[in-house]
């Protein structure tokens, strides 16, 4: 099955919100020009390339300063191995 990398995941995030950069580390609340509607406008083209992987809008939930691309990236391999609706 196939998951993308936290990089990956990065760079698709820095394409959606226009960021000049998306480290994987940093902290989603602190990059600059990321807001809620680029997580979800993200979200949305995550699903569409990934159906196989049942992500929804929990990806974000308890959204804090120590939620990164690293911690949303391992909540996805979590849920890759979990059957689609489930």
């Amino acid at each position: 099955m196939e998951i993308p990398t936290v990089e990956e995941l990065a760079i698709q995030l820095q394409a959606v919100s226009g960021a000049d950069n998306v480290d994987p580390d940093a902290s989603i609340q602190n990059i600059a020009d990321v807001d809620s509607l680029d997580l979800m406008e993200w979200l949305y083209s995550f699903q569409n390339k990934y159906p196989h992987i049942p992500a929804d809008e929990s990806l974000f939930k308890d959204i804090d300063e120590s939620t990164s691309m690293r911690t949303v990236h391992a909540r996805i391999v979590a849920l890759a191995g979990q059957p689609a609706g489930a």
